[in-house]
């Protein structure tokens, strides 16, 4: 599970933050300020076992990447989800699932080439983009939920 090192902007504690509870509005270890991860978010790295209850108690909405570390596109996208994933911050969540790994959890959702990007809203799936698109679409997407 990757995570964030964020510093508290009131006592500058150092403060790791797990990727797939950056979105509940952490607060510093020490002097409990709330800390701002605008700008230093990840996107959540989601495997076959918890995909389905994160998806399901995500407070935003999420969008999934799915890719494989061997695709050329994939590799294209991956700046883009990442500055994404800075900038959603308390908006939505940015997710991926590299699917050479989690071979199921592609097939369960029908994932026929990579990168594809599915969207969900309230633990429902409501839309699905194939391919690499440009970031402006992406967030298009988003903005409609």
């Amino acid at each position: 599970m990757n995570s964030v090192i964020v510093s508290c902007m009131s006592c500058t504690t150092k403060n790791r933050i797990a990727a797939d509870r950056q979105h509940l509005r952490p607060l510093c270890g020490k002097c409990k300020t709330p800390l701002d991860l605008t700008g230093q978010a990840v996107p959540v790295e989601l495997d076959s076992q918890g995909f389905h209850d994160f998806i399901k108690q995500a407070p935003l909405p999420v969008m999934v990447d799915f890719y494989s570390p061997t695709c050329g596109p994939c590799h294209s996208m991956m700046p883009i989800i990442h500055d994404m994933a800075r900038k959603a911050v308390n908006r939505y969540i940015i997710a991926k699932v590299d699917t050479s790994k989690n071979q199921q959890l592609a097939a369960f959702f029908n994932i026929r080439g990579v990168p594809s990007f599915i969207f969900f809203n309230n633990g429902s799936m409501v839309e699905q983009v194939a391919g690499a698109v440009p970031q402006n679409v992406l967030m298009d997407k988003l903005a409609n939920f």
